[in-house]
């Protein structure tokens, strides 16, 4: 079992040179017991973006503060608190954080081996 505040993890940049702005969390990985799934906290300043990318496994997101703009192949979907988003496997994407305050979002992938 793990049990502790988000803030008490380590934040670490990401990177990527594609990405700016962009920090994250490993909330819950393997060296916690997680055999299936890790959990990632995701803040993306004013400005910022994650990289226009894909991947070979789905993931899951739950914006936990401010808005944007989720890019997806080739059309935009608005994001706000409260959004959740299923992103299949092999779906370019980036999330952009196009407005004034911090863009925060959970994020699960699966663990690939």
């Amino acid at each position: 079992m793990k049990h502790v505040h988000y803030t008490d993890v380590k934040r670490e940049k990401v990177d990527d040179p594609a990405a700016t702005g962009v920090n994250v969390r490993w909330l819950i990985t393997r060296e916690d017991g997680a055999e299936i799934f890790a959990m990632r906290r995701f803040d993306v300043k004013p400005g910022g973006h994650t990289p226009h990318h894909s991947h070979d496994f789905e993931h899951e997101v739950f914006i936990l503060e401010g808005g944007g703009t989720l890019k997806v192949e080739d059309r935009e979907e608005d994001l706000k608190k409260g959004d959740v988003v299923f992103l299949p496997a092999d779906i370019e994407h980036q999330f952009v954080n196009d407005r004034d305050e911090t863009l925060s979002f959970l994020c699960l992938i699966p663990y690939k081996d």
